[in-house]
């Protein structure tokens, strides 16, 4: 099943049992979706692999709203934007650990014989390697740290 076929049921499921929270998540998804495609193209469909940039970048959205709203102390808010954040990422490959983005990165960076002057050239390296497992601020994290 692809990765629209499972969110369209999933939005179809949410509909069903009228869980407001998935189905404006999933619906907000949609949306971010088919606006992607449109500024492609009229007839243009994203791949699996484009559908998980999108959903990432949306997960990135939540979790700085997240960020806001908890600096805010504003306690609703942040437990909603959780909830659709969490929504979002089972969309998403399994996540690293930070065991396990460490060893990738510095597995990266032995094998390039990279320095810490190629900082861009590690990312770039190391966002091939790891993929949608770990999203880009802590793959950069994570290079900082290889080096300190």
């Amino acid at each position: 099943m692809s990765l629209r076929d499972r969110i369209n049921a999933d939005f179809k499921t949410a509909w069903l049992k009228h869980d407001d929270t998935a189905k404006n998540t999933l619906s907000g998804l949609k949306s971010a979706i088919k606006y992607k495609e449109v500024a492609k193209s009229a007839d243009y469909q994203l791949n699996d692999a484009e559908i998980e940039d999108v959903v990432r970048h949306e997960v990135k959205s939540r979790n700085d709203s997240i960020a806001i709203y908890q600096k805010a102390g504003d306690d609703e808010r942040t437990k909603q934007e959780t909830a659709e954040r969490d929504i979002l990422m089972t969309y998403l490959p399994k996540q690293l650990s930070a065991d396990e983005l460490a060893a990738k990165v510095a597995d990266v960076i032995k094998t390039n014989n990279f320095e810490q002057k190629d900082f861009g050239k590690i990312m770039s390296a190391a966002k091939k390697e790891i993929g949608n497992a770990a999203d880009g601020a802590s793959i950069a994290k994570a290079v900082k740290e290889y080096f300190k």
